[in-house]
């Protein structure tokens, strides 16, 4: 199954959400070859421990880096906040790419000074959203909610339901009364729910997608390294996912339109394996 995927990016997430960095990156780099994994067994992370969320990130790094992936993306804010800088010691060698809140385009963006950050606790309450608030968010508010139950609804596909829009409208809705204009995602489950996130917030309000920054710094990444690969057929994209294939898939037809191949991989002592023996 992998011999014929060259030099593959490696992009993994807690669930479903790294889909939002993985069409970013097929748009911009649509030779290469692409393995993502969705930890759908231990989603949401954003709840968990941070050495439980380092110890899974350095765990599907090494499978990732197994299958012959030369960079990983991290497609996930709370691995990211957790586990990106372990990440980067202890695999000095290998080129990683992160998320980052997008809270300094929206700083430079916003007329009104009031920005509202959607993410969860665990990126809240870590050293790199105070790091990027410290830098980038200096004369502007931000208004934060960490939308409890909204990646659960997502990951059962649930995009646009009445639960969805309720725990939406109760996290946007009083932001809006407060002023913003710029709502900022800090979680790759919700660009999924722009259209419901825009229908609630209206049309003059800004809503930052962080994917396609992240897709154009693989790119620079993959330059940088000398990665990419020229080829004249569109590259390969294999999914693997630790919970029920089947629930991705069906996630990767309605929310990508997209046939990706999706195989189950297990958790044995804190390694994964495609062997459930």
């Amino acid at each position: 199954m992998h011999s014929r995927l060259n030099h593959p990016i490696g992009i993994f997430d807690s669930g479903v959400g790294g889909l939002s960095v993985l069409r970013c990156i097929r748009q911009e780099l649509p030779d290469q070859d692409v393995i993502f994994f969705a930890d759908q067994e231990h989603v949401p992370y954003g709840s968990r421990p941070l050495e439980e969320v380092r110890s899974f990130s350095d765990a599907i790094t090494r499978y990732l880096l197994g299958q012959g992936c030369p960079l990983i993306v991290v497609a996930c804010n709370t691995a990211s906040a957790a586990a990106l800088r372990t990440l980067r010691q202890t695999f000095p060698e290998v080129p990683f790419v992160g998320m980052e809140p997008a809270v300094k385009p929206a700083a430079e963006l916003t007329h009104t000074g009031v920005v509202g950050v959607l993410a969860t606790p665990a990126t809240f309450q870590s050293e790199l959203y105070a790091s990027v608030v410290e830098r980038f968010a200096n004369g502007v508010t931000l208004l934060q909610d960490t939308c409890p139950g909204l990646v659960g609804q997502m990951e059962k596909g649930n995009l646009d339901g009445p639960q969805t829009r309720t725990i939406l409208e109760k996290a946007i809705k009083p932001m809006l009364e407060k002023g913003i204009d710029t709502i900022v995602l800090g979680c790759t489950h919700y660009p999924f729910v722009i259209p419901l996130i825009q229908e609630i917030a209206g049309e003059n309000v800004r809503v930052i997608d962080p994917a396609p920054a992240v897709a154009r710094q693989t790119v620079r990444m993959m330059e940088t390294h000398h990665l990419l690969q020229s080829s004249n057929h569109p590259g390969t994209t294999i999914c693997y996912t630790s919970g029920q294939p089947e629930i991705l898939t069906a996630f990767i037809h309605n929310a990508l339109e997209q046939q990706y191949p999706v195989s189950q991989l297990y958790w044995k002592d804190s390694l994964l394996s495609l062997d459930n023996s």
